[in-house]
């Protein structure tokens, strides 16, 4: 769906990634000029222990790339990314690294900064979703699109991994739906624009930074999630929490008391991280004991007690035919990453 453009002119443009967003990246940053007006940020799902990302986007176009800080204001034509394993979210114009609790799995989540920037900037928001599995960036897609600002989506056939933005396409309806190479020309365009007199934010907009889980307290979460949502029987799978279900913007999340909080098909991904991981544990613990009965059996047969001695080595045996048993069933467990493979 294309759309003319808006009448407001951008004064941030926020982007969103995760797999195969290095290669979309690179090839957006190297279309756009070397004066470019507008402020760039960046999340990226990246391992939380490091990140290369500034340097591949520096080298690739014209415009400076680095990670940011704490406190970094705004800067026309700089890229400013992420860094690992901290959320990154606008307030009062300026950038915010913080430690909050982790959205779908990940820190850094692209619904936080995609929600402080409608927050902060309403009408003057560029959004984007590039290619990444999953889902994370509809629901901060959604408060742009709410909030007046321009909503940019990769075009899924485009994208390494397509899940991402057919999730951001289908439940947000967003204003382009353009391959890379046509979003950087979109956002050349939209340089031409005169600036616009501010615009007033929505009352739920202009609040949603306050009540945003990432910096809230406990107490101020769980008293948002009573408010909001009601009480699930499922269980967080970050810190094992009560999960509370809110819809927002027609997208249903779970919430935790800490904040951690997932979309449904986020959740469905880390139950079942979870459950090959728990299920790995269980075969372990089921091999121990089997090769302890051993031990013990040896240790009696030493001792001259043949009936203890054979009576642990039944019940190894027993124990290993349960281990083969639950190494099968592993074995058949579908993967999340088998999962994201086939819906890709």
């Amino acid at each position: 769906m294309n759309q003319a453009l808006p009448a407001q002119r951008p004064k941030v443009i926020v982007i969103g990634a995760s797999a195969g967003g290095v290669e979309a990246l690179t090839r957006l940053v190297e279309r756009l000029p070397a004066e470019y007006p507008f402020p760039i940020v960046v999340v990226l799902h990246v391992p939380p222990t490091s990140s290369l990302l500034p340097q591949i986007l520096s080298r690739a176009g014209r415009l400076p790339a680095e990670h940011a800080e704490d406190g970094d204001a705004l800067s026309a034509g700089r890229i400013h990314i992420a860094p690992p394993d901290c959320h990154l979210l606008l307030s009062d114009g300026a950038l915010r690294v913080t430690k909050g609790p982790k959205e779908n799995g990940h820190r850094p989540a692209v619904d936080p900064l995609f929600r402080t920037a409608a927050a902060q900037f309403g009408p003057a928001t560029v959004g984007i979703v590039l290619s990444g599995a999953l889902d994370d960036g509809t629901e901060g897609l959604g408060h742009v699109k709410r909030g007046g600002g321009l909503t940019i989506v990769q075009e899924p056939d485009e994208a390494s991994y397509p899940a991402m933005p057919t999730s951001a396409r289908d439940a947000v309806g967003p204003d382009y739906i353009l391959p890379v190479a046509e979003i950087a020309e979109l956002l050349v365009r939209v340089t031409d624009r005169p600036p616009e007199p501010e615009s007033a934010q929505s009352r739920e907009e202009s609040e949603a930074m306050e009540r945003d889980p990432t910096e809230l307290s406990p107490v101020a979460v769980t008293e948002a999630n009573a408010e909001a949502g009601r009480v699930t029987a499922f269980t967080c799978p970050e810190c094992n929490g009560t999960l509370w279900e809110v819809e927002e913007g027609g997208l249903v999340k779970l919430r935790c008391r800490v904040g951690h909080a997932y979309t449904e098909d986020g959740y469905a991904h880390e139950k079942g991280v979870r459950l090959e991981a728990a299920l790995w544990t269980a075969l372990t613990a089921v091999v121990e004991r089997a090769d302890f009965s051993r031990r013990l059996a040896a240790r009696f047969r030493q001792s001259g007690h043949e009936l203890s001695a054979k009576r642990y080595d039944e019940q190894a045996d027993r124990l290993l035919e349960q281990a083969d048993t639950l190494r099968g069933t592993l074995l058949q467990i579908e993967t999340p990453e088998a999962e994201e493979q086939a819906a890709s």
